[in-house]
């Protein structure tokens, strides 16, 4: 939950720019966001306990109950509930919350100065994150304890999804196409890097066989490779080549 702000911001920043190349705006402006990200996720660390030290002392997490006390508030000799619950778990929902708190702040005191001067569609990608940070501060109060035990599979997911959809933008869908902008274009090669370590961080947290982490480059070249046989513009071209014969 702590990588989405910073990939989120990234892509909405891609998004605006609408350059097929890194620019001297968009750079700056990734460039910010990373600052924005890891400056809250600091100022986080050191506002837990223990105060002003990078570590934190958290409570074990047992069971996915844990994380939903409210859910089992005490009902002694089956009388009236107690409404007594805390966060079992501390701090480890709230500090999540607070970070996403401090990147709203952080965003809102940088970005639009950087806007301003650097890339005024930038702006765009302001907006975008007024909505998804409070999404994500939702998703994490709901579902904070499923994603805590999903999170590897999801970040599994999640690159695999994105590196498709990054490939499936392409207008020209060709393999020798796909296979040249990926190794040429230094923005391609930065957006598969980022799929490739989302993939290998989702790997390494299951702790156990990483002996597929060799798979990583896998998705990548397997798009490329089949991108013949799922592309609909080959199929449009075979049906309209044996209607004119």
């Amino acid at each position: 939950m702590a990588v989405l702000p910073l990939v989120m911001h990234w892509f909405f920043i891609d998004v605006a720019a609408k350059e097929r190349g890194f620019s001297r705006g968009q750079l700056i402006l990734h460039l910010s966001a990373f600052i924005e990200v890891a400056l809250a996720a600091v100022i986080t660390l050191l506002s837990m306990e223990p105060m002003w030290n990078l570590k934190i002392y958290a409570c074990p997490v047992r069971r996915l109950s844990d994380w939903y006390t409210l859910l089992h508030n005490p009902t002694p000799q089956y009388g009236k509930k107690l409404h007594c619950t805390q966060e079992a778990v501390y701090p480890l929902q709230t500090m999540v919350l607070l970070f996403y708190f401090l990147c709203l702040i952080n965003m809102m005191i940088l970005r639009p100065l950087l806007n301003r001067k650097f890339l005024k569609a930038g702006k765009f990608a302001v907006y975008c994150a007024l909505y998804f940070l409070p999404i994500l501060t939702v998703l994490h109060a709901i579902a904070g304890g499923l994603i805590y035990y999903a999170f590897p599979y999801l970040s599994i997911v999640i690159s695999m999804i994105s590196n498709a959809t990054h490939f499936s933008i392409k207008l020209d869908q060709s393999m020798k196409s796909l296979m040249k902008t990926s190794l040429t274009e230094i923005k391609n090669v930065v957006i598969i890097i980022g799929h490739w370590l989302l993939m290998a961080y989702g790997i390494l947290s299951l702790r156990q066989h990483y002996a597929f982490l060799a798979f990583v480059p896998f998705p990548a070249i397997f798009y490329i490779l089949t991108v013949k046989f799922t592309d609909p513009a080959e199929f449009r071209d075979k049906d309209r080549s044996e209607r004119n014969s």
